[in-house]
């Protein structure tokens, strides 16, 4: 995975811009700017500030099965219970088998 293209893909995904994303991750935009064209790599502890600042886990930023979730999808999804989780799963799978 090109850690950078991801981090792209990403914050085009929530809407953000360099800027705010960097603002947001306490980083300059310009280190951000050479992260996403592959340029730099960064460290666990920067990628981590990315993830806070983009609402995932890094678990969520390495998985490439399934995208990220909208923080305000996923904050709904948890409020459902179980039953109700599962529901949603099996309408889910049904209009995308």
């Amino acid at each position: 995975m090109e850690v950078g293209k991801r981090i792209r893909q990403l914050r085009e995904m929530r809407g953000v811009t360099v800027n705010k994303l960097a603002n947001m991750a306490g980083l300059s935009q310009s280190f951000l700017r050479e992260i996403e064209l592959g340029n730099k790599v960064p460290t666990v502890e920067t990628l981590s500030y990315f993830c806070d600042a983009l609402e995932i886990s890094l678990s969520e930023f390495f998985s490439e099965d399934t995208p990220a979730i909208n923080p305000i999808l996923k904050t709904s999804i948890m409020k459902l219970n179980t039953q109700q989780q599962i529901r949603l799963a099996e309408f889910l799978n049904c209009l995308y088998p």
